[in-house]
């Protein structure tokens, strides 16, 4: 199974129009084959306190699963080399299996409600760029390798023109 790079992105809303229009957009891109929902949590909190939350992938359990043992391999191989990253699959796979999602619990849901203010709502997306995995291929394939990788951000580029007229 290839894995296109990851992205993770929270989102918060002071005065949420939840018009369907995010998840139209996203549900385009993903016909579109651009990116696939690794993971996505929604949580509303009413202005009485009434927290609302919903969660959505596109991936089946099975493929959930090979997501969850290869971050947890990953993670595993920094905190104890290669025994750990044996470990981290095994426990990162049941994980996934476990509550077919990555780890946003009740608990986790609450608390991530208690920090949005009442009338208010957060948006928690795992997105894979699955446009990005021919153009990965193509450059390992040339002999290249990744250097840096990020994503540029209106505050970033901003930082950026803060720092060129310092100089």
């Amino acid at each position: 199974m290839q894995i296109g790079p990851l992205q993770l992105l929270a989102i918060g809303f002071t005065d949420p129009q939840l018009d369907g229009s995010i998840l139209g957009a996203l549900e385009d891109a993903t016909a579109a084959g651009h990116i696939r929902i690794v993971d996505a949590l929604g949580v509303y909190k009413d202005n009485d306190g009434t927290v609302i939350a919903a969660e959505l992938s596109d991936l089946t359990e099975e493929e959930m699963m090979a997501y969850g043992a290869w971050i947890g391999a990953l993670v595993g191989l920094g905190a104890d080399g290669v025994e750990g990253a044996e470990v981290g699959a095994i426990v990162g796979a049941v994980a996934a299996a476990d509550r077919f999602e990555y780890g946003i619990d009740e608990a986790r849901i609450g608390e991530i409600a208690d920090a949005i203010p009442a009338g208010g709502a957060a948006l928690l997306l795992a997105i894979e760029h699955t446009w990005a995995i021919p153009l990965r291929d193509a450059v390992e394939a040339s002999g290249g390798l990744m250097l840096a990788q990020d994503f540029l951000s209106p505050m970033a580029l901003v930082g950026l023109g803060v720092l060129a007229a310092a100089e």
